[in-house]
């Protein structure tokens, strides 16, 4: 099914949902929140990915914080959207939880040539974010590539720039490349694939000549010695790789990009229910264990209030339109 396809699923499945905020107040004005009933945590994606992983590694204890089942509910389709617009019309009660991405509540909005079927920031009201990942720029092993300068000069000589693979159009690592090119003047060719998976092994098989993507994704390969890291997107060094300077280091000054995830309810969930959500979810991400998985995810956790992603997200939103915009990207 064409991802235009799946737009309009969401914004008719989206339309269906049930009550807003009168119907929530009037539910939580007769027993405390939460009153033994389940809570969905949407995942706008298919199990087994990065925001899967990562709801799954919170649902258990924060079912338990809560003392009422926290269960994984899987709709994927259109980077994210499906379940997003699913999400943003369901009752406004705290029993509906998503969890957002940079691509759901910053990107696709600006991308996607159909609507969505929900507005990325007035549809949801925030509730944490659950952790940011910066993203590295590897080269192939056997690349003469050593430098961001190196990347830049050796595009620059070549007829329509060097290929970059990606998971896709719209993902993070795509939107890495697009606001290097949009900062720099270097133009590079884009190569989307269907996941990292592919991408990577073309990358170290020379089909590809760079490649954006998380540590989780890339890790292993540099390990291996098959992968050689370039730089890093964040306005940080990576701490599994202190030698590795950010892009920002190596010349093209203030660029900061990371791909992250969020906890999203939908708008005009009682401030109450959000604030509990809130403090319950800051405590489940200080717990040693989840924090050790969450390093090994190559995702570092935030301390961002409610009105603090917020604020992030609506720059977020806008950083995002202006690239699209300008590199004229467009998903069906």
């Amino acid at each position: 099914m064409k991802r235009r396809s799946l737009i309009r699923i969401a914004a008719a499945a989206a339309a269906c949902a049930g009550p807003g905020i009168f119907g929530a107040t009037a539910a939580l004005a007769q027993g405390a929140w939460p009153a033994g009933k389940a809570i969905t945590y949407v995942v706008p994606f298919p199990p087994g990915g990065n925001t899967d992983t990562l709801a799954r590694l919170i649902a258990q204890p924060l079912s338990a914080a809560l003392g009422t089942p926290v269960v994984i509910d899987n709709k994927g389709g259109a980077g994210g959207s499906v379940g997003s617009a699913i999400a943003s019309r369901a009752p406004a009660d705290g029993y509906t939880l998503l969890g957002g991405t940079i691509s759901s509540h910053s990107i696709n909005g600006s991308l996607y040539s159909s609507p969505i079927g929900y507005d990325m920031v007035k549809s949801f009201a925030p509730v944490a974010m659950l952790g940011v990942s910066p993203l590295l720029l590897v080269v192939p092993a056997s690349s003469p590539l050593r430098t961001l300068d190196d990347v830049l000069k050796a595009s620059r000589a070549k007829n329509g720039g060097l290929t970059s693979g990606s998971p896709g159009i719209g993902t993070s690592p795509h939107m890495a490349l697009e606001l290097l090119a949009d900062q720099s003047g270097v133009k590079f060719t884009h190569a989307p694939y269907k996941g990292s998976a592919p991408a990577v092994q073309d990358l170290i098989g020379g089909q590809l000549d760079m490649m954006f993507d998380t540590s989780l994704i890339v890790g292993p390969h540099i390990q291996s010695g098959r992968l050689r890291p370039i730089a890093v997107t964040g306005s940080q060094r990576v701490p599994a790789y202190p030698n590795v300077p950010t892009i920002a280091e190596s010349g093209q000054k203030g660029f900061d990009m990371v791909s992250w995830q969020a906890m999203f309810v939908p708008a005009n969930t009682p401030q109450p229910v959000i604030d509990r959500l809130h403090a319950e979810v800051m405590k489940v991400l200080a717990q040693p264990d989840v924090q050790s998985k969450l390093k090994v995810y190559g995702m570092e956790p935030s301390s961002m209030t409610p009105a603090q992603l917020l604020a992030y997200q609506k720059a977020e939103v806008d950083k995002w339109a202006k690239v699209i915009k300008a590199a004229n990207i467009k998903a069906e």
